[in-house]
């Protein structure tokens, strides 16, 4: 039986980083396209989401589906893999990202229980897309043909 790293204080500083970086590129948004409403104070409605959610496809899902993390990830040595140590595809990556808004409630409450307490160290989204996210820079992680960043 194989043994499966959490890899857990990486994978909290790289969560940190993106969605720091996701919510720096948010509010500048925001602050240039969002109409102001009182106070230091602005919404966004209609079309004008879309960006956002473009940023955010391109950021997240489309990084991980092409490269095999974003910058977080790459920056801590982490890369999501098949439950094979494959790359992953587009599909994957946007089936382990659809439910982010469940692994992140309560500040990554969720993730961070299941990545500690299931038996492959999965969050809802990797186990959903069947994917692990591994250490590149560990050999006991190694669990295929991957390079640390093709």
């Amino acid at each position: 039986m194989r043994h499966y790293k959490a890899n857990i204080k990486k994978r909290i500083y790289a969560s940190i980083l993106d969605y720091g970086l996701f919510g720096a590129c948010f509010m500048v948004y925001l602050i240039f396209f969002g109409e102001y409403v009182e106070e230091r104070a602005y919404t966004i409605s209609g079309g004008g989401i879309l960006p956002i959610l473009l940023f955010w496809l391109l950021y997240f899902v489309i990084a991980e589906g092409v490269y095999g993390a974003t910058l977080g990830h790459q920056s801590f040595n982490l890369k999501v893999v098949t439950l094979h140590g494959e790359k992953i595809g587009i599909t994957q990556a946007l089936k382990r990202r659809f439910f982010d808004p469940i692994d992140f409630f309560c500040f990554g409450l969720v993730a961070f229980l299941l990545v500690r307490n299931s038996e492959k160290n999965q969050r809802v989204g990797d186990a959903y897309a069947k994917t692990l996210v591994i250490d590149t820079t560990d050999p006991g992680q190694n669990l295929g043909p991957i390079r640390p960043f093709n």
